[in-house]
């Protein structure tokens, strides 16, 4: 069993105006085997096709800038290469993100590009076990959780590859506990 730890950031804006369409922009990954044992990394740029400008409020959010995702390739063939890099039509695989966010906005991306989104179902919602696994009254945030680990957060929060990177920290920690 392989498990995709992973990360996306989206197209954001400050107070989320009308008719905007969050789209993804980066994909960070880990593949991890069964003995959490990090195999790869994939991390690549998306261009969005709905809002292809991102705003202000973006980019400071997330470190990535204009020319970041004009220089990259629609979502229809990155996330091509992602399934093929996670061996994901070869292998029994379950997608790992911190919170619903991920695994709804994959779905989204998805249907906005007229894809099949069922092999973004097979999904753990990491943030919510661990609500559980700790018996925290409420959700804790990623840097929060990883500082309370004992682990140094590393890279830059809200940049995809560095949350992917830093979840996977917590997910090796407790690999045995995780419910799928």
């Amino acid at each position: 069993m392989n498990f995709i730890i992973y990360d996306l950031e989206a197209t954001c804006w400050r107070g989320r105006p009308p008719k905007k369409v969050q789209e993804i922009i980066e994909i960070g990954a880990l593949l991890v085997n069964g003995y959490g044992e990090v195999e790869d990394v994939f991390s690549r740029f998306v261009r969005p096709i709905v809002s292809p400008n991102l705003s202000a409020f973006c980019e400071e959010l997330t470190s990535i800038t204009q020319e970041d995702v004009d220089r990259a390739e629609t979502f229809d063939r990155v996330i091509e290469d992602f399934m093929d890099w996670g061996y994901m039509m070869d292998e029994d695989y379950v997608l790992c993100s911190w919170g619903s966010f991920d695994k709804r906005q994959l779905v989204s991306d998805c249907e906005l590009h007229h894809l099949d989104p069922d092999w973004a179902r097979v999904h753990i919602n990491l943030k919510r076990q661990y609500q559980d696994i700790k018996r925290l009254r409420k959700p804790s945030g990623l840097r929060r959780a990883v500082e309370n680990e004992g682990f140094e957060f590393t890279g830059i929060h809200h940049r995809a590859i560095a949350d992917a990177e830093n979840l996977t920290k917590i997910f090796t920690k407790y690999l045995d506990m995780w419910q799928y």
